[in-house]
């Protein structure tokens, strides 16, 4: 979860229009990958269980 806005990655999803397929691990997004919604870098999202 970003914690400038609070957007969530959902790894099942991705982030396709931003380049991430669908399954991509977290783990596995690039560092220089930014939030869609506010631009946070990736050092800037927290781990978060839903």
């Amino acid at each position: 979860m970003c914690l400038i806005c609070g957007w969530v990655y959902d790894e099942e999803q991705g982030s396709p229009e931003d380049g991430i397929p669908a399954g991509t691990k977290w783990e596995d997004v690039p560092m220089n990958w930014t939030c869609p919604e506010c631009g946070a870098r990736k050092e800037d999202f927290e781990m978060v269980a839903i």
